[in-house]
């Protein structure tokens, strides 16, 4: 997960969550007062002579305490059940068995973690991945006094399926939020949580049933109903652990966790003030099935994976040739043009390029002609045929697809094609590949069915029939319980005062950025415009930014999260929701301060003034 990381009144939850909250605070005052009327109802009835009592003043509800009380106090509903509660104090070891080591990550605060299960979950036989009992929740709540009336409810990665319900391990949301990133925030004083997306275990099997049929209520937990109950059940148990409500809530989630964002302001906006969307997986299918294109080309035109030395040869090559060679990265790679097909240092010694060009490389790290196309198709993004044109004609830059051929995005000049180019593919394309399908043995072998396992029958996809794969996926959309989250209409969260920062690294090897340039442009064209929508709706797009959440060449850093001590993204959309003071420029440096570099507005560009230190920040403007 990586994080870069105003005065509207005090919030409120929705109607449903409201009338819960009110049915609870009944429950607990009704048990603190022992269930009974009042004791000197009857004194004055006969005779008259005794004053009546004062009226009581109804007792004010028991707050819930860090114990295994809370099993039976807190019931929200009769789906819910609390699995565990655990209370660890500041500076002890967040583990839940085991022995702690010098690397187990300590409490920073004194905190309540709760694990609940929500149901009903999926029937089915013992042991299939579709076979679930609910959705797990994990709730970490600092000490009432330390609490500082907000709640951070974090997101996942890739398909989830963590130890949220796991009684001997803590929850990362699948990988969505580390331990260190979730005891940091409630340090801070923060409330947050996490889900498993309603499944344990990782990978996506989960969606398909033992008869290879689209696994529907999998896939509406998956793709809205857990974050819905996430959401609800950590602002529920908040106001019963505390005795009052919060005053803002925010979600922030990266990858998984940033689609999830962006599906909390279209179909659920009351839930949450701000929401931070980092490199949001929109158009699932388009993007899944686009990440296993790479492979395919390969397969179809070498017959075999490239070398990785090959690949980092030529992403060096094309960070050189398009002005990063001093940062290590690119600043725009969007206007890079660079072809390794015309470079004679990248092609090998005696190959000619398509310009009659002769490769000069002698090394390991040399590419043929037919490996230099194959790598600028990669770069150009799926298409029907598996064409792609001269790169100095058309690269991969523009917020739509430019011509009916392409289906997908590619990965942008400076991104590490090993990721996806490396000797296996990503296993999250093959697995929704297969979802698509129907059919497991598309998929790799770790997935797993009762019909059959994977068996990499991906390998044997031609150019047409992944094309065609992906306009079935497209048509299976109400099945997949509208998990492409593209939506442009985000009115009601906006009528809501909502604020919403979408960002997404330029050196992303995964999720291509173009497809949040796409679905941004989208919105400002279905929205009335950009002012409109940057009145709620603002967006980054950060040079450096790989999706491992780490920045690449000179910025050389993990993303600033809470756990790092700094904040800056999330810290924006809190001034903005909080204070009003909507984010515009924000400046970050390397850990030793040598390069400094300013993030934009989209669609706002980082331009060198002509002039100064290339870097430092205050040799750049947005323009």
């Amino acid at each position: 997960m990586m994080r870069y990381q105003i005065q509207s009144p005090p919030k409120r939850t929705g109607s449903a969550q409201f009338i819960r909250a009110i049915i609870l605070t009944s429950l607990l005052a009704l048990a603190a007062c022992g269930g009974g009327g009042g004791h000197g109802a009857f004194n004055n009835v006969i005779g008259g002579t005794t004053p009546p009592p004062p009226p009581s003043t109804p007792a004010a509800p028991a707050n819930l305490s860090c114990d295994d009380s809370m099993k039976t106090a807190f019931k929200p509903d009769s789906a819910t059940s609390v699995l565990l509660v655990r209370q660890f104090k500041a500076g002890e070891p967040l583990l839940l068995s085991g022995t702690a080591t010098a690397s187990t990550p300590k409490a920073g605060a004194d905190t309540c973690v709760v694990k609940l299960l929500v149901g009903p979950g999926n029937p089915g036989p013992a042991g299939a991945p579709s076979t679930t009992a609910g959705i797990g929740i994990e709730v970490w709540l600092p000490n009432a006094s330390a609490w500082n009336e907000r709640i951070r409810v974090y997101g996942n990665g890739g398909f989830a399926g963590s130890d949220e319900t796991n009684l001997a391990k803590l929850g990362n949301g699948g990988s969505g939020s580390p331990i260190p990133v979730k005891a940091a925030a409630v340090a801070k004083g923060f409330v947050i949580s996490t889900s498993d997306d309603g499944h344990f275990g990782s990978g996506g099997a989960f969606l398909m049933n033992p008869d290879a049929s689209i696994n529907t209520v999998g896939w509406k937990d998956f793709s809205e109903r857990a974050i819905h109950e996430l959401a609800a059940k950590t602002k529920l148990l908040a106001k019963a652990f505390y005795g009052k409500p919060y005053r803002y809530a925010y979600w922030d989630g990266f990858s998984q966790g940033g689609r999830q964002g962006l599906k909390m302001a279209q179909v659920f906006p009351d839930e949450f003030d701000g929401i931070l969307a980092g490199a949001p997986a929109v158009n699932w299918v388009q993007l899944l099935h686009a990440l296993v294109y790479p492979q395919v080309v390969m397969q179809r035109d070498l017959g075999a994976p490239i070398v990785t030395s090959k690949l980092a040869a030529v992403t060096t090559s094309a960070i050189h040739a398009c002005g990063g060679a001093a940062l290590g990265f690119l600043i725009d790679p969007f206007s890079c043009h660079y072809d390794p097909a015309k470079d004679a240092a990248a092609l090998c010694s005696g190959v000619t390029g398509n310009t009659g060009v002769v490769g000069s490389n002698s090394g390991a790290s040399c590419v043929s002609l037919a490996e230099a196309t194959a790598i600028n198709k990669m770069w150009y993004g799926q298409t029907k045929d598996g064409s792609a044109p001269d790169p100095a004609i058309e690269i991969d830059s523009a917020p739509v697809l430019s011509n009916s051929h392409r289906v997908w995005f590619g990965q942008t000049r400076g991104a590490n094609l090993a990721a996806l180019a490396g000797p296996a593919p990503l296993s999250i394309g093959t697995d929704q590949l297969a979802l698509t399908l129907q059919d497991p043995t598309y998929a790799t072998p770790d997935f797993v069915n009762a019909v059959s396992n994977g068996q990499d029958k991906w390998k044997t996809l031609s150019y047409g029939e992944l094309a065609d794969s992906t306009a079935k996926g497209l048509l299976l959309q109400t099945q997949f319980s509208n998990i492409n989250t593209d939506n442009p209409d985000l009115s009601a969260f906006k009528a809501r005062k909502g604020k919403l920062i979408m960002y997404h690294g330029l050196a992303d090897n995964l999720i291509m950025p173009n497809g949040s340039v796409n679905y941004y442009s989208r919105v400002v064209d279905g929205m009335g415009g950009l002012a409109a929508v940057q009145s709620f709706y603002r967006f980054y797009l950060i040079p450096a930014l790989s999706h491992t959440g780490a920045f690449v060449g000179a910025l050389n850093e993990p993303l600033p999260q809470p756990a790092s001590g700094r904040d800056e993204m999330f810290t924006n959309l809190q001034n903005w929701v909080e204070k009003g003071v909507a984010p515009d420029r924000i400046d970050v440096s390397s850990p030793n301060a040598a390069v400094s570099l300013p993030l934009c507005v989209y669609p706002k560009k980082i331009t060198y003034s002509g002039s100064g230190d290339a870097t430092t920040a205050g040799s750049f403007t947005c323009n």
